[in-house]
């Protein structure tokens, strides 16, 4: 009987779990002991799924905590986790218990301390330096005077009565007001959306795309300011295709949109006068430039007409100019018909002079002597390599000969074509091709009369047609019959 009562095992009546049981007792347990906490350590391994979730390790110098950050919790932290970054993170403990693990379900994180702050500014900032987005070379001009201006900025602060106050003093300007949280966990998004949406803008569309960007907020503490320190904010200035002005806190704030910025201004009230000049400085400006203007277009017209007149008087008079010229044509027109004639007759003699030396019979007398020579030098060799050497010049010399003839019948033909062309320009030039067209030569005791005057001097006078001469006022004559033009020389007169 007592076998049946005592238990032979120890804990043998203790209830049974199954492994999933077990998992989901031990995470019940730990989300209702700890509930909501926080735990402050280092950051350590990073890891961004593809998934969109951000995997991370916070730890101290024995431990280890894995927390987790799901990709719709991402977007409300105030600060991303960085590896090395000193940080308090808050959220709730749970277990995985297909790995037998616990880990922490994070959302907001807070960086632990100013000192902290300050080393992931200065890592941000040597990061982005590296990157060149600090170069001077990438900051752009600011527009003299833009008809738009762009101010991102919260629309119930002080700061943008200060820029449109200011605005309104120096030069008044359409002002676009994109209105943005200025501290907080939405700040860093909403600037760099802002940012990025204005330069989406179209010109000349419903809504204007400004031509100059101010982002200001007031002064205040770094944690204030820290939404201008987040990388987005940085990386949305530098991409931006519109100049920037950045004016966020007091002078002594620096913030890294100031250093990726085109220009940054000491305060909000500052980037107004960077943007616009005085209206009134700038009337006065163009008035005197004006003027001054006016007075040296007068000036250098007065110095350019009394130049034109002292070079005026001493240019001679118009009509005097072409007297040399005039003289010069006339002589050389006399000399023109002599010198065409005289070229013709020097180009035919040295034609006659040339053929006689290139007679195709001397050619032909040459090549028969020397053919003659090689045939008895060859028949008094008789060893076969001399032969066929022999036989080799023979054929050589006879192509030679065939050029030769080639050539001086060429050469011949093209002086012949010259000299007829010559010929037609002389005959074309000579008075009896003028004469062909209807006019006459008027001569008086064999000089040529040009004038009325002259004639009536003369009782006879002789008239030269093209088919021959009538003598008028004296005895009658006959036509003198037109002399046949002279053949030219046929090719076999040249030889």
């Amino acid at each position: 009987m007592s076998d049946l009562l005592d238990d032979p095992v120890p804990g043998q009546n203790m209830p049974e779990y199954t492994v999933s049981e077990l998992s989901g007792e031990v995470k019940r347990t730990l989300e209702g002991s700890f509930g909501r906490i926080r735990v402050r350590g280092e950051v350590g391994r990073v890891f961004k799924a593809r998934s969109g979730h951000l995997y991370y390790d916070v730890k101290d110098d024995r431990n280890v905590l894995a927390c987790t950050t799901w990709k719709g919790q991402i977007a409300g932290l105030s600060v991303v986790p960085e590896e090395g970054l000193e940080v308090v993170v808050t959220g709730r403990l749970t277990a995985f218990g297909a790995q037998s693990k616990y880990n922490m379900n994070v959302d907001e994180v807070a960086v632990a301390g100013q000192g902290a702050l300050m080393a992931l500014l200065e890592k941000r900032k040597k990061q982005l330096e590296a990157e060149g987005l600090f170069a001077p070379e990438r900051k752009r001009p600011l527009p003299y005077l833009p008809q738009i201006i762009g101010v991102v900025t919260s629309p119930s602060g002080a700061v943008i009565r200060d820029i449109l106050h200011r605005l309104r003093d120096r030069f008044p300007r359409k002002v676009l007001i994109w209105p943005v949280a200025v501290q907080g966990s939405n700040c860093a998004p909403e600037v760099a959306r802002a940012i990025e949406g204005i330069n989406k803008l179209t010109p000349g569309g419903a809504l204007p795309r400004p031509d100059l960007i101010i982002v200001a907020r007031g002064g205040g503490s770094i944690e204030d300011l820290w939404g201008f320190n987040e990388e987005i904010v940085a990386r949305a200035a530098a991409a931006s295709q519109i100049p920037l002005i950045s004016a966020v806190g007091h002078e002594t704030d620096t913030t890294l949109i100031d250093y990726v910025s085109d220009r940054r201004a000491p305060t909000p009230t500052a980037a107004a006068e960077l943007a616009v000049p005085v209206r009134m400085e700038l009337l006065a400006w163009t008035g005197e430039q004006g003027a001054r203007l006016a007075r040296a277009a007068a000036d250098t017209v007065q110095r350019r007409a009394q130049r034109l007149s002292d070079l005026s008087r001493a240019l001679p008079r118009a009509e005097t100019l072409l007297d040399t010229p005039r003289q010069r044509l006339d002589q050389v027109a006399e000399r023109l018909p002599n010198a065409l004639i005289r070229g013709v007759q020097n180009r035919r003699v040295k034609l006659l002079d040339i053929s006689a030396h290139l007679r195709p019979s001397t050619l032909r007398g040459l090549v028969e002597t020397r053919r003659d020579r090689c045939r008895n030098l060859a028949s008094r060799l008789s060893l076969r390599p001399i032969r066929r050497e022999m036989q080799a010049q023979r054929d050589a010399l006879t192509r030679l000969s065939e050029r030769l003839d080639t050539a001086q019948t060429a050469r011949v033909d093209r002086l012949r074509q010259q000299l007829d062309a010559t010929d037609r320009l002389r005959e074309t030039l000579s008075y009896k091709a003028t004469l062909e067209r209807g006019y006459a030569v008027v001569r008086a005791e064999g000089e040529v009369v040009t004038t009325k005057s002259q004639a009536a001097k003369h009782a006879a006078l002789e008239i030269e047609f093209a088919d021959g001469r009538l003598t008028t006022g004296g005895a009658s004559s006959k036509p003198t019959p037109k002399k046949p033009k002279p053949e030219p020389p046929s090719q076999g007169s040249l030889f």
